[in-house]
């Protein structure tokens, strides 16, 4: 049965009734206030070596690290949806504050786990009430050694509040409020960053162009005020690894990441290596609209004269369909998010840009978040982020401190949706005019993960080796942009984005630094994973849901060697999963001779 007059805007009132002004949602964070010195109490009391001690912590911080989640992403909805509700821009505020007290706690009780000695650790962790938490416990333990005091690393967490963090929220909040004028059918209208940005790969090379002109101009009219925020949220950083003895700024994202230098260094020069391929679709493309090189904006657009959309209804119930051919389940799951309307979706100004999804632990839901105006590049997008919803719900039963699993891992659930999305695309089109569009809208994915990514990598990893000498200028940022933009190109295109690392979002983010090299792992970590259920069809689901169901307590070189048999720091993994990417470049060259 298929859905229809399906709601674009999500239902949140289930989780905390009334908003921001929501007296339930008041009461919750006064609960958690004092959960919260409850649990400070007994870390700090906790006698390290009793392990009924120890699982008391343990359980009482993961009960607590529940209820945060839980209102930090109701919060987050809530001012993602209206970047103006002044009410929930206070609330995050005092979320901040009391995740600034928790983190403390959390590094108290690492200081704790750091006392007992190796051999009397490894015994505490038999016990059945903290053999669950193994991975998680060890990890810990690591961090402890590896960073300052505890008085120092309280310290940290606190002014990071008014300072690190202060200086994403405030980013976000002059980007949510960029109104950008835009002259379209004869009439000027003030369009968000949102808004704009899908102007951006609009079919009409036109628009396109008068789009990245706006775009430009708004981003250098705040040059100044972004290269302030960039320089100083990684001034916190670098200082803060500075005091831990921390050398390289990839330590942490990589501990994050729950992978290995190694890794890193095999993925990416596993893609430099099949460049050449991608470099002769651009070539092609830039024929094919009629340009001696592609401009940045063109590299998104689509080719072809077949504006394929889609309604918000035809995209759900093409996605449900989808998902059944190999993982029923994930269908099933995809269908009552729709339903039960988890997804804000709606057109309209006042959103911040972008799309995500978020998990409630404790109601046992997701929400997910994006503006959706009927691209295929939409209806993608529609499907990674109910890839990521599937992902949290496949681990809901679990202990909580077992689901918390890194980017990279987060990103493969969420590709690896869109994958079968896309290719199911292909092959239903329904005249060989647009399985040229939409084969070459799935490329272009390829080209964000080698490219664009790849370029966000370089950019990021210079900057950070500049900031260490002093503020890097808006001019120097600019070249550093620019320059990462044209190798990682191989300079086959004729036009950059300067401001690319002001427009970018994930450059801001504070929660998880480097937040670019994940979504490249998880795309080619998800299409060896795809590839293995093309093989298998749906008897690979069960399969797939233990891969998903060990995210939260392995390294991401233990997945690969557990469920797929794979070693992730040489290349044979990497240059498998790359031929998929590989040969849909081969047939868009074949089929458009």
């Amino acid at each position: 049965m298929k859905l229809t007059k399906l709601s674009q805007s999500w239902d949140l009132e289930n989780i905390f009734a009334g908003g921001s002004d929501s007296e339930e949602l008041k009461a919750y964070m006064k609960s958690i206030e004092e959960d919260l010195e409850t649990v400070k109490d007994r870390v700090q009391n906790c006698n390290p070596e009793s392990h009924q001690q120890l699982t008391v912590a343990v359980e009482e911080i993961s009960q607590l690290s529940a209820k945060l989640h839980e209102t930090g992403a109701f919060v987050g909805c809530l001012v993602a949806q209206d970047v103006k509700d002044k009410d929930a821009l206070a609330l995050r505020a005092k979320i901040e504050q009391i995740s600034a007290k928790y983190q403390s706690v959390w590094t108290r009780f690492e200081e704790k786990l750091a006392q007992v000695t190796d051999n009397d650790w490894k015994t505490l962790l038999q016990h059945d009430g903290l053999y669950p938490y193994s991975f998680v416990l060890n990890e810990r333990r690591t961090n402890a050694v590896e960073k300052l005091s505890y008085d120092q690393e309280s310290l940290i967490n606190d002014l990071a509040v008014d300072g690190y963090h202060a200086w994403s929220n405030l980013y976000d909040l002059v980007v949510g409020k960029m109104s950008i004028p835009f002259e379209e059918d004869g009439e000027v209208k003030e369009l968000s960053v949102g808004q704009l940005d899908n102007k951006l790969s609009s079919i009409d090379h036109e628009v396109r162009h008068k789009a990245f002109e706006s775009y430009q101009k708004a981003w250098e009219e705040q040059e100044d005020f972004c290269a302030e925020a960039l320089n100083h949220l990684a001034g916190f950083r670098l200082n803060t690894y500075e005091h831990r003895d921390w050398s390289s700024v990839l330590k942490e994202p990589l501990s994050i990441n729950r992978m290995s230098q190694e890794t890193l260094d095999t993925m990416w020069n596993v893609i430099v290596q099949h460049k050449k391929t991608f470099v002769k679709y651009l070539e092609r493309k830039a024929d094919m609209l009629g340009l001696e090189k592609l401009g940045w904006t063109d590299v998104e657009a689509p080719v072809g004269n077949t504006d394929t959309k889609l309604s918000y209804d035809e995209a759900a119930n093409f996605i449900i369909d989808q998902f059944k051919q190999f993982n029923p389940k994930m269908s099933e799951f995809s269908k009552m998010a729709f339903e039960k309307s988890w997804i804000e979706a709606e057109d309209r100004s006042g959103k911040r840009p972008g799309g995500f999804c978020t998990s409630f632990p404790n109601s046992k839901e997701t929400r997910i978040f994006m503006t959706y105006s009927g691209s295929p590049s939409n209806v993608s997008t529609l499907a990674h982020e109910l890839g990521h919803a599937y992902h949290q719900h496949v681990m809901d039963e679990l202990p909580y401190l077992n689901q918390n699993y890194a980017m990279n891992v987060a990103e493969t659930a969420s590709t690896y949706a869109e994958m079968l999305v896309s290719d199911a695309a292909v092959e239903n089109a329904s005249s060989e005019e647009e399985r040229v569009v939409l084969l070459e809208d799935k490329i272009q994915r390829s080209i964000a993960f080698f490219m664009n990514i790849h370029a966000r990598f370089l950019f990021e990893t210079r900057f950070y080796e500049e900031r260490k000498k002093g503020q890097v200028s808006v001019l120097r940022l600019k070249e550093l942009m620019e320059d990462a933009q044209k190798e990682a190109h191989c300079d086959a295109l004729g036009e950059y984005h300067p401001y690319f690392w002001s427009s970018k979002l994930h450059f801001y983010i504070t929660d998880v630094p480097f937040y670019n090299f994940p979504y490249t792992f998880g795309y080619l970590f998800s299409a060896g994973i795809y590839a293995k259920a093309k093989e298998q069809g749906t008897a690979f689901e069960e399969k797939y849901i233990a891969l998903l169901k060990d995210t939260g307590s392995m390294s991401v070189e233990e997945l690969a060697e557990k469920h797929l048999g794979e070693d992730l720091t040489k290349p044979h993994f990497w240059k498998q999963a790359i031929q998929l990417s590989v040969q849909d470049v081969e047939e868009f060259l074949s089929i458009t001779k």
